[in-house]
């Protein structure tokens, strides 16, 4: 399947990785060019005990790119996954959903029909209601979106990722448990299935 990562954060870049190692062909984008020369360069932004070798296999095989380029990285993309920051919110301690509102907007300029948009970042209830009336007041029909969110721990997030105890999706129509259900398919016959 081919998958568009954007944000190559922690969460981001250890999620285009494995789903890369895992055969997709993923393309994470990122605004800060940088760290899109970097990671170009085999340098990562972040430390994980083994994620430069996986990165660098996965690049390597043709199965991970980088770009700042959001219309390069989702012009074939079935699966488009969110995985931008979400800092807590000073006085309140809520997470701040700038970062994936406005990832959204940017999105749907260029997003085709028939794509599955996956928050991966962590957002409380009711954010993926909020995505689809973002959608649709840009006029973005004909698309799915789910959440899936993650649970690595630092230092050991490539295992968490690869070897789960379990895999959480909530999706609302087929065409987004579906695609799901295919990203995750090697995963899912070695734990229990989405749910």
């Amino acid at each position: 399947m081919r998958i568009a990562m954007i944000g190559t954060g922690y969460v981001g870049l250890v999620s285009g990785a494995c789903f890369a190692d895992f055969g997709h062909r993923v393309t994470c984008v990122d605004k800060d060019s940088g760290k899109i020369d970097g990671l170009n360069a085999g340098v990562m932004p972040i430390w994980e005990p083994g994620l430069e070798a996986l990165v660098k296999s996965n690049a390597d095989r043709g199965r991970l790119t980088f770009t700042t380029s959001l219309p390069d990285a989702v012009k074939d993309a079935e699966a488009v996954f969110i995985a931008v920051g979400t800092p807590a919110r000073r006085g309140d301690g809520h997470a701040d959903l700038t970062f994936v509102f406005e990832a959204v907007r940017e999105l749907a300029k260029v997003i085709k029909p028939g794509t599955v948009v996956v928050t991966k970042s962590t957002v409380p209830v009711g954010t993926g209601d909020r995505i689809e009336e973002i959608l649709r007041e840009e006029g973005v029909t004909d698309v799915s979106v789910a959440s899936n969110p993650e649970f690595l721990r630092e230092g050991a997030a490539i295992a968490d990722f690869k070897h789960p105890d379990r895999i959480v999706v909530g999706a609302e129509d087929d065409r987004a448990q579906h695609a799901l259900r295919e990203i995750y398919i090697d995963r899912c016959s070695s734990t229990a299935p989405p749910s």
